[in-house]
């Protein structure tokens, strides 16, 4: 059995998609669950409530922890460092393995790439919390009292990727014929990492034994693009004029005085002020290389294109 926690969000989606190929039993745990696949096994949790953790933890041979809390400071303050102890107790209790899902926070404002050892800096609260329970798991694998892994994402693009600004900013409004929206510097490379391949690796890395107990970098084409080249990029997929306008920080400011998740967003707006790099040679060089962005692009445009169109090749 492997067991999905928080299996509602896209990259579970992905995830359960591909662990067909390594086991014949799959578990997705959450508030909502439902079946990716027609064998999987649902359980309703909440994963803040330690019993309902332990349930489902039991019988598993691996959790991989995907969970997306509401994007709110007070939330994540509260909540984050709880989960994670009550899954690290309950995999200890079972002897199941771990896999959690993380983002680039904690690692706050990077020069240059970003690597499996990048040193923690988080300049922003919401990067500490991370950089917190990161640690809580770290120690415990320190300790010899946990077998896990760590897989870290840079922010996502892919086909069902609804969670993000690309795809209702960017995909959508030059769908509609529509300007699309960047955030505050379109001159500046940002990676993003293919939903799909995040998904196939994950799976991958929580069925290679070798590959516990250290830190993986997931899939992303190393050839970034600025936010005016990934517009070009999605207009010439679907035949439009690569309109644009940037949201600039101020505007994140006004918003943010009557819109909570704009007010949540100001203090993140360092990683698209400057460059951010995200570097997954490790991975790549012994498992398989990412989709590109002109593929990744196309996928995702396939996906999203209304009755009578077709993207251009």
């Amino acid at each position: 059995m492997q067991t999905i926690m928080g299996s509602g969000g896209v990259i579970a989606k992905e995830l359960a998609k591909n662990l067909p190929q390594y086991t014949e039993k799959i578990r997705l745990v959450s508030r909502n669950p439902k079946q990716i696949n027609p064998t999987d096994e649902t359980l309703l949790a909440n994963l803040t409530n330690r019993k309902q953790v332990f349930k489902a933890v039991r019988d598993s041979e691996v959790i991989y922890v995907t969970i997306g809390l509401p994007y709110k400071l007070s939330i994540w303050e509260k909540f984050w460092p709880l989960i994670m102890k009550n899954v690290i107790d309950a995999c200890k209790e079972y002897h199941t393995k771990l896999v959690f899902f993380d983002n680039v926070y904690l690692y706050g404002k990077v020069e240059g790439w970003m690597t499996e050892n990048t040193p923690v800096n988080p300049c922003s609260k919401k990067g500490e919390i991370r950089a917190k329970i990161a640690q809580q798991l770290m120690d415990e694998i320190n300790k010899g009292n946990l077998k896990a892994l760590i897989v870290r994402s840079a922010d996502f693009y892919g086909p069902v990727a609804t969670n993000t600004f690309i795809l209702p900013m960017v995909f959508d409004n030059l769908k509609k014929g529509k300007s699309a929206k960047w955030i505050v510097n379109d001159k500046v490379k940002h990676s993003f990492t293919f939903t799909p391949d995040a998904g196939k690796a994950t799976a991958l890395l929580g069925n290679k034994d070798s590959a516990y107990n250290q830190v993986w970098h997931l899939p992303t084409d190393k050839n970034v693009l600025s936010g005016r080249q990934f517009i070009e990029e999605v207009a010439k997929v679907y035949g439009v004029e690569p309109k644009y306008s940037v949201l600039n920080k101020w505007m994140f400011r006004i918003t943010g005085l009557f819109n909570p998740m704009a007010k949540e967003t100001i203090e993140m707006l360092y990683q698209f002020e400057f460059d951010y790099l995200f570097d997954s040679s490790k991975f790549e060089n012994a498992f398989f290389k990412a989709t590109t962005y002109q593929k990744g692009i196309q996928e995702v445009a396939k996906e999203s294109l209304e009755f009578g169109w077709s993207p251009r090749h």
